[in-house]
């Protein structure tokens, strides 16, 4: 029995790795908990070569259909920008989608494209929190829309995009963020909005693309005015279970933001964190750095399920639903590589997407560009 409950613990876990290959204690630690997969930063991408080596190395140390992830939104937060090409930011995409249809579709093929040239089967995308006034400074033009319309019209071709070349999304960062005006990865925003409000605008992309979403990242933003109150959403039942699952009837895979944020750490310990998110309803919890936070986090699920009877039958049973989940999303069978050929035509193209968006009108006059733009915290 013990076996078994370290491994279904392990298997909620998406994790992070330092560098560029794998230490040796970093093959011990993933032998040990077999995680659900991994997520990769800039400071583990060198180039295709080596990151589709490293990627291949640490699946071999996880469970079956592991996830492989990065963040490439486009903007802001694009992994790959310095081993491949800078893609546009999913806001200048958006706005000239609503001029040019066919725009958002191309931006999640491309993106599909070069994620799966270095070897990942996941990209943490796209962000479907509405561009309003209070997140403007947080969000910067990782938004697409200040309406659930706007958010949709970009979000499904892009989805679709990414759907076309066997890319998984995943849609964040519910239920919004839209009216947070701190950065979650330094602490908890508390977000004054209704339930009312929330329902009808934030939450709106979620539900009408339920069955388009492979995956869903819950925030650790909190809603007082609502029935979650202070609590983070992403260690909340009422988000995660009362909302995602039953109200909306979410069926994909419920991913966590990286547990090691302060918007969860400065409320909760990573061991209270852990157990209180899968006893809400999350499906796979992501820890981006630290292996004593990983290893405290996969401790404390296997010494919980020891002492619960309750918490081992979730957790036995969570488990297996979430490796159903997992082998719909992460094929087994890699890509194939891409010839120097093949890869300099896909910069090219990637280089000439952002000219196209950029001269119909993506960037306004008044705007930074994408690469003044401050980066995003190296975490998701």
């Amino acid at each position: 029995m013990k076996d078994s409950l370290r491994h279904a613990a392990g298997r909620f876990l998406v994790v992070g790795l330092s560098g560029t290959e794998l230490t040796g204690l970093e093959r011990a630690w993933l032998k040990l908990i077999r995680p659900g997969g991994v997520i990769l930063f800039r400071r583990n991408i060198a180039d295709a070569a080596q990151t589709r080596a490293l990627l291949k190395d640490a699946a071999a140390l996880c469970a079956p259909h592991a996830l492989r992830c990065v963040d490439l939104e486009g903007g802001a937060v694009d992994r790959l920008r310095d081993s491949l090409a800078p893609m546009p930011a999913a806001q200048f995409v958006a706005r000239v989608e609503q001029k040019k249809s066919g725009i958002a579709h191309r931006h999640g093929e491309l993106i599909a494209r070069a994620v799966k040239a270095f070897g990942f089967n996941v990209t943490l995308a796209p962000v479907l929190d509405l561009a309003l006034a209070d997140s403007a400074q947080v969000m910067g033009t990782r938004s697409t829309g200040a309406t659930p319309e706007e958010v949709i019209a970009f979000a499904r071709p892009f989805l679709a995009g990414l759907a076309a070349h066997g890319v998984a999304g995943c849609g964040k960062h519910f239920p919004g963020l839209g009216g947070g005006t701190k950065d979650s990865h330094v602490e908890t925003p508390a977000i004054e909005r209704t339930w009312s409000k929330l329902w009808r605008e934030d939450i709106t992309p979620y539900r009408e693309l339920r069955n388009e979403l492979p995956m869903v990242m819950v925030s650790h933003a909190a809603y007082p005015q609502t029935r979650g109150g202070n609590h983070p959403a992403s260690a909340s039942p009422f988000w995660i279970t009362k909302v995602l699952r039953e109200r909306i009837g979410y069926r994909g895979l419920i991913f966590s933001d990286d547990m090691e944020m302060g918007g969860i750490l400065k409320f909760l310990f990573i061991e209270e964190a852990a157990i209180e998110a899968v006893r809400a309803g999350m499906d796979t919890i992501e820890i981006c750095h630290s292996p004593e936070l990983i290893l405290r986090a996969y401790e404390a699920l296997v010494t919980e399920a020891e002492r619960s009877t309750a918490f081992r039958t979730l957790l036995l049973a969570r488990s297996r639903q979430a490796a159903r989940k997992r082998a719909r999303i992460a094929p087994i069978t890699e890509p194939k590589p891409l010839t120097a050929k093949q890869f300099e035509a896909l910069r090219s193209q990637i280089l000439a997407f952002r000219e196209k968006v950029l001269a119909l009108g993506g960037e306004p006059s008044n705007a930074p560009i994408a690469s003044a733009i401050k980066p995003v915290v190296e975490t998701a």
